[in-house]
């Protein structure tokens, strides 16, 4: 049978599955393109089968999905340790030691890197509503995702942080705050061998491809991943008829991405802590005014 590209992942199979083995989309699923080029990746559907070396991981659930791994003797995952569900006593379990100054709280509470190794099975879920996101990676193939997303990853993706360096601080008084509209950090996994990354994504997922040198503005919270090439800056709109810098009261923040490179975004977001009173930007900063 002629191989069949898969739209999401564009990864070859036979197409005789009902679904994808590499990100579990449904095989054959008619794809429908917006008029603003955003195109739907469809949610892994339950029990759906993804392989990985010599492991699988069965996509359970729709509402709240799980990750059950049945994972293969010197197969092995890491993950943060609050989306640990259950797992069977065959797993073995310790912290993955983390290079650099590893200090990142989620909710308030700090997170803990983990890993598992076969045989046995063991489960993930994000414990909230939304959907699971497989990004199979081909050797040397990297993506950034925004922090808090990553679910699990297979040993063969390493993993890194980088500031995005994309904030802006806000004057009350003599009191100066600064906020971080994409969050902290931006995760990077990179694969040295072929290798699975699972992310969690509340709300609908929309795939785009920017060309090259074309340029989009969207909620930094709903940025889900990209590819390492597309760029990205803070960009703040000014409503027409504004009267000075100190006045300005209804500033937008936006997150402006440029091409080429694939980008994902998810329909639930938080809107930008205030914007009023901005008294300094990151350096990258664009401006635009009404």
């Amino acid at each position: 049978m002629a191989a069949y590209t898969c739209p999401f992942c564009r990864l070859e199979s036979d197409g005789t599955a009902t679904s994808c083995p590499h990100c579990g989309a449904p095989v054959d699923v008619r794809v429908r393109v917006s008029d603003s080029g955003w195109e739907e990746q469809p949610p892994i559907a339950n029990m759906a089968r993804i392989q990985f070396g010599r492991s699988t991981c069965q996509v359970e659930g729709m509402y709240v999905p799980v990750a059950d791994m049945n994972l293969a003797p010197d197969d092995w995952v890491y993950f943060s340790h609050h989306v640990l569900l259950w797992t069977e006593p065959t797993v073995g379990m310790d912290a993955m030691p983390m290079a650099g100054g590893w200090n990142r709280m989620y909710a308030g509470m700090p997170l803990v890197m983990m890993r598992a190794a076969g045989p046995g099975h063991i489960a993930f879920s994000h414990d909230d509503p939304g959907e699971t996101v497989a990004i199979p990676l081909a050797a040397g193939q990297a993506m950034d995702v925004r922090e808090h997303r990553f679910l699990v990853a297979t040993g063969n993706v390493s993993y890194q942080w980088y500031d995005p360096g994309i904030w802006f601080t806000t004057r009350s008084g003599d009191d100066t705050e600064t906020h971080y509209p994409l969050g902290r950090f931006v995760d990077r996994f990179q694969a040295t061998g072929p290798g699975l990354l699972l992310l969690h994504a509340p709300g609908n997922v929309f795939v785009r491809d920017l060309q090259a040198g074309q340029a989009i503005c969207l909620q930094p919270s709903a940025l889900l991943y990209k590819d390492p090439g597309v760029g990205m800056q803070l960009h703040l709109e000014y409503p027409g008829g504004s009267m000075g810098w100190g006045s300005y009261t209804n500033r937008t923040v936006w997150l402006r991405m440029w091409g080429p490179g694939r980008i994902a975004v998810h329909s639930v977001f938080e809107r930008p802590e205030s914007a009023n009173n901005i008294s300094s930007t990151s350096p990258a900063t664009a401006q635009r005014w009404g």
